[in-house]
Formats: C-alpha cells, sequence, structure tokens
C-alpha cells in the first residue's frame, strides 16, 4: 500500500473515536518512529510502498488506538523538553504543562551548580530536563515505584545525563538524608471526585499511584514534602510544586502556614493554576 493511501486509511478509521487533526498526529508519530520518516518526506515520495509486515504493524496501531490505549504507551516513547523519554503504564505521560515547570526553574537559575532533588520523579522527565539544561547541577530523584526507577534509568543514560535516582516512599520518610538548594515536585493531586473530567485514555492506562489522592486530604503529598524540605533546604532554598489548579489558594494556605514566603502562585499556558513557587528562610 502506497504511504499516501495508508494516511488516508489511518485517519478515517480514527475518526469515530478522534478528530482528524489528532489522528493525522498519530500517524506522523508512527511514521517517524518506525520508518524514521517526517511530513516532508510523504510530500516527497508519495509513492512509497509499505510491505505486508509494515503494514501489519498499522493495524496494530489502529485497533489500540480505537481502545484509547495511549499513542505514547503503544510507541513506548515520547518527547519532554525536547528530549527522548521512554515510558510504559508505570509511568505517568510527561504533560507540557510540566514542561513550565522546568523551564520556570531553568530561568530562575540559569547557572545553577547546586544540589536539587525531583519528588516522585517517574519516568525522570524533571530530574533529567533540568540535569541536561543545568549541566552543572547535582540532581537527585526519588520514587516509590521500582518499575518507574528503572525506566527513568534508562531515560538519564539514554539522555547522556547524571541523575542519582533513590526507591524511596516519600510518605514513610521522616527525614531526608541530604540538603539541597531546590527541591522539586510534581506529586498526585487529582482527587477522587474529578475523576469524571479525566480522559480514559489516561484513567483506563496510566497509573494511579502517581494520579489520584483522596478527597479527605488531597494536599497530603503537598504538606509532606513541604515539612520535609523546610529540614532539608539550604538558606534560602526554593521549593517548586506542580499543582491542582483548583486547589491553588489552599495550596499557598499551606505553604504560609508552614512558614514559607516569597510564594508565588502561577499559571500555565490555559490560564489554569499550575505552579507554585516558594523560598524557606532559617
Amino acid at each position: 500500500m502506497r504511504i499516501k493511501l495508508l494516511k488516508e486509511k489511518f485517519i478515517q478509521r480514527l475518526l469515530p473515536v478522534y478528530d482528524a487533526m489528532e489522528a493525522e498526529s498519530f500517524f506522523y508519530l508512527a511514521l517517524e518512529q518506525w520508518q524514521q520518516l517526517k511530513r516532508i518526506d510523504l510530500a516527497l515520495q508519495p509513492e512509497l510502498e509499505f510491505s505486508e509486515v509494515q503494514l501489519l504493524q498499522w493495524e496494530r496501531l489502529q485497533l489500540d488506538l480505537l481502545q484509547q490505549q495511549p499513542i505514547q504507551y503503544l510507541l513506548g516513547q515520547t518527547e519532554f523538553c525536547g528530549l527522548k523519554f521512554e515510558v510504559t503504564p508505570s509511568t505517568l505521560i510527561p504533560r507540557p504543562e510540566t514542561e513550565e515547570l522546568v523551564s520556570l526553574i531553568v530561568k530562575e537559575h540559569p547557572q545553577f551548580t547546586g544540589r536539587l532533588l525531583d519528588i516522585g520523579t517517574g519516568s525522570g522527565c524533571i530530574a533529567i530536563s533540568l540535569a541536561h539544561q543545568l549541566p552543572n547541577a547535582q540532581v537527585t530523584a526519588i520514587d516509590v515505584s521500582p518499575e518507574a526507577l528503572v525506566i527513568a534509568s534508562k531515560n538519564a543514560i539514554q539522555n547522556n545525563v547524571e541523575v542519582v535516582f533513590v526507591l524511596e516512599d516519600i510518605l514513610q520518610t521522616e527525614e531526608l538524608t541530604a540538603s539541597y538548594d531546590i527541591i522539586v515536585s510534581n506529586p498526585p493531586y487529582v482527587r477522587e471526585l474529578e475523576k469524571e473530567e479525566i480522559q480514559s485514555n489516561v484513567l483506563e492506562y496510566e497509573p494511579h499511584l502517581a494520579l489520584f489522592v483522596s478527597d479527605d486530604d488531597p494536599l497530603l503529598f503537598y504538606r509532606k514534602i513541604a515539612q520535609l524540605a523546610k529540614k532539608s533546604l539550604l538558606p534560602n532554598g526554593q521549593l517548586y510544586f506542580e499543582i491542582n489548579q483548583y486547589l491553588g489558594k489552599e495550596t499557598v494556605e499551606l505553604l504560609l502556614d508552614l512558614n514559607f514566603t516569597e510564594i508565588q502562585l502561577l499559571k500555565d499556558f490555559y490560564g489554569n493554576d499550575r505552579m507554585v513557587c516558594c523560598v524557606f528562610r532559617l
């Protein structure tokens, strides 16, 4: 089958579940990864033929996408901050909003040479991106999932950066083992009551351990991490969070109660409250 016809059939088949633009984006993501071809190549080689084996691979992808399995898991990788990351159902798929958190830290600390800790690293996207953009930083990353840390370690090697990965349940931690200039975290923050807002491909396939918190105590991780940060941040150290867009005010109040200062509540590119940064002074 010629590439142009394959694209038309691929998009048409996905239209009951996805809009045409999203279906087309899936096609080009797979085309680049599997055949190392880009959009321009389709225009330059419209008569290019695919083999029966290749067509079977595309058929499998379409069937899985119709089940709303995330394209990132099906291809086994995604892009974040310009880097390639392996992702599996053991790790959350990195979001564009989280790229803004990384950009904020780099913007505020362009020549950073200190110690930085990422809590709840998952695929390692935050820690590895910061290690890449701040090459003189000493970066450590914690996660409770052994499976996630295996993936994160692979991603660090693939992106040629050094990150120390630690298996640890932050909720069971009484004290961090080192001091840091910066602590950053994108912890679980989606309340159970918000599940109806979550797309089914996220709800059914991404790890709930990394997504959800109880309605009764949605700031559980923020409180615990902030308490640990008070003990472990060096003088004038900074704490950065990605937050639940509906709990910005509550997150700021929690940090005020714990005596953090210079608290900033920042919006993402969608206009939602999404980041908090603050300082702890002794």
